[in-house]
């Protein structure tokens, strides 16, 4: 009696072997469908929601980025947590948020200009991502217009760029749902099954819905019109897959009870997983309590299992540069499911994208609190996330070994080296325009902020200046006096400019009164708007209230904020 690969899947499923914590044995994978479109492919959820005023899109409004979309994007009305790298655009649209951290405007992108998904569907290309999930909510309403329009766009870049798309219904908040599902598919939506980049699993249109069996009240269906609309799609001839909920094998928790026969009807199931774990061992937990029982739960009915996997959320830290994306790989990869989904794309307003994000602070609006990819100190190009799910699809189709160590770099190779840490002036050599009596200007940069430097008495302008050995990039000055109570608080007015040369200076920061209060520690902060290129920095005093004179304990230099 031959074994089948589906009782070798469902004897390694059985031995309680979790990837996440030992050396994996690859379980046999149980596909119920060959490799297609879907079935050993890499597919993203596409949200292409975000329009703005002007931007020629029936909607005219914000939509997706402000909480009242009639007003533009700012700090208080605003639905983002993550700012997309937004130098690849041609066009961007002018938000009320204050300027970015290196003096360029804020702005954003529309997903209504073809330029934009001709973008993000170059990148799907150039990173590996085959196929897109279009969503699709209740297109019977106001956005419906909008919706339809960027459905062609889709298909446009898809064909251009040679990746497959399909139609992933969303049924939140749709009342009429049932009649109004079938009526959209056959008068809008299947004209697009024509499209060679439309995408097919088992030579069948693939169609996903999501949202049935959720128990929350955007969603309240009932078993059976969800099983009607199931049945219909796959009497059109379309492969369906359901977008289900987590618990959707247990009845439980965010899963209503009473759909399981809805749920095994779909030839495909993938579970949703957003906001469900925040750490590797959260992806260990799931890939032993969830994971692994409801691939076999698939793989005994003949159905295809399609695991959702996350970047995590940027905005609350879970991404841990990578770490967590790649044990979510790791571990599905190793129990052998048929492909993954991932959320998302281009869902900056919930920050679990994966598209080209902000680097740093620089490449977001000051102050906004919203944080860049280098949040937890590690610094990550701009695509990293699009080069960890390339990768992430390699090991998936065995182009790369299985392997719980990340391959991908947080930076490329053609990204420039991480910016050094810690004070790049301290013990460097360090010149001045002249000092009194024994307070050189070494004792600036000695680290030692109870000695001090003092320039010649009654006058200025005078400076003080330390070469960096090298051009590095200056981003952050912090200057001091001694912390003793016996030097009262003074303003100093002084200015910051900067050489590669040491004869040609430019200005890095204006002229300013810096205030020296020995009841906050007698120091004093100046961030540049972006980090400079300089090897020789200089500070230039004009004026001191506490003294005739410059004065400085402390002169540290940082390339970073």
């Amino acid at each position: 009696m031959s074994i089948s690969r589906r009782t070798v899947l469902l004897s390694a499923l059985a031995s309680g072997a979790v990837l996440g914590t030992g050396s994996p044995a690859v379980a046999g994978t149980a596909a119920a469908s060959p490799v297609g479109d879907v079935v050993g492919k890499i597919t993203v959820g596409y949200q292409g929601w975000f329009a703005c005023t002007g931007d020629g899109a029936p909607i005219n409004s914000w939509w997706h980025y402000s909480r009242d979309a009639s007003r533009a994007p700012s700090p208080d009305n605003t639905t983002l947590v993550s700012w997309p790298d937004t130098r690849e655009y041609t066009r961007t649209y002018p938000t009320a948020y204050p300027q970015l951290g290196d003096g360029r405007p804020a702005t954003l992108f529309s997903s209504w200009d073809q330029q934009t998904v001709d973008t993000h569907f170059r990148w799907m290309r150039e990173y590996g991502c085959d196929t897109a999930a279009l969503q699709r909510f209740n297109p019977f309403g106001a956005e419906g217009p909008t919706r339809d329009g960027m459905a062609q766009k889709v298909r446009q870049a898809a064909e251009s760029y040679g990746r497959k798309f399909y139609i992933m219904y969303d049924v939140t908040d749709w009342t009429s749902m049932q009649s109004q599902i079938k009526d959209d598919w056959t008068s809008k939506m299947k004209a697009h099954t024509a499209s060679g980049a439309y995408a097919r699993q088992n030579g069948k249109p693939v169609v996903c819905i999501w949202g049935f069996g959720f128990s929350d009240p955007g969603r309240p269906f009932e078993p059976a019109p969800c099983r009607d609309v199931v049945d219909w799609f796959k009497a059109q001839g379309c492969y369906v897959i359901g977008g289900v909920p987590t618990h959707w094998r247990t009845g439980t928790d965010d899963s209503r009870p009473g759909f399981l026969d809805v749920y095994r009807s779909f030839d495909m199931i993938s579970p949703w997983m957003v906001g469900r774990i925040s750490n590797t061992g959260g992806a260990d937990q799931f890939l032993r309590d969830l994971n692994q029982p409801d691939l076999a739960d698939c793989a005994a009915h003949g159905i295809d299992y399609q695991p959702c996997v996350i970047p995590g959320d940027l905005q609350s830290g879970h991404r841990a540069h990578g770490d967590l994306m790649w044990r979510q790989f790791y571990n599905l990869t190793g129990i052998g499911v048929q492909g993954f989904y991932i959320s998302m794309f281009d869902e900056f307003n919930e920050g679990n994208q994966i598209a080209k994000t902000a680097e740093t602070s620089a490449g977001v609006p000051s102050g906004s609190g919203i944080r860049a990819l280098d949040e937890d100190g590690t610094a990550c190009s701009s695509d990293y996330y699009l080069r960890l799910t390339a990768d992430g699809g390699r090991m998936l189709k065995g182009q790369l070994a299985l392997t719980p160590v990340r391959p991908t770099p947080p930076l490329s190779g053609t990204d420039p080296p991480p910016p050094p840490t810690g004070d790049l002036a301290l013990r460097r050599p360090s010149t001045a325009s002249g000092h009194t009596q024994t307070y050189g200007p070494g004792n600036a940069v000695d680290g030692n902020t109870d000695t001090y430097w003092e320039s010649t008495n009654n006058a200025f302008p005078q400076w003080i200046q330390v070469d960096l050995g090298a051009a590095q990039p200056v981003r952050r000055l912090v200057l001091n006096l001694p912390p003793s109570a016996a030097w009262g608080s003074r303003t100093q007015t002084l200015a910051v400019t900067g050489s590669v040369d040491g004869t040609n200076f430019s200005p890095l920061a204006g002229s300013a009164g810096r205030v020296f209060d020995p009841a906050t520690g007698n120091s004093t902060t100046i961030v540049l708007p972006a980090a400079v290129s300089a090897r020789y920095v200089r500070i230039q005093f004009t004026a001191n209230t506490g003294w005739p004179a410059g004065q400085l304990s402390g002169f540290s230099v940082y390339a970073t904020p």
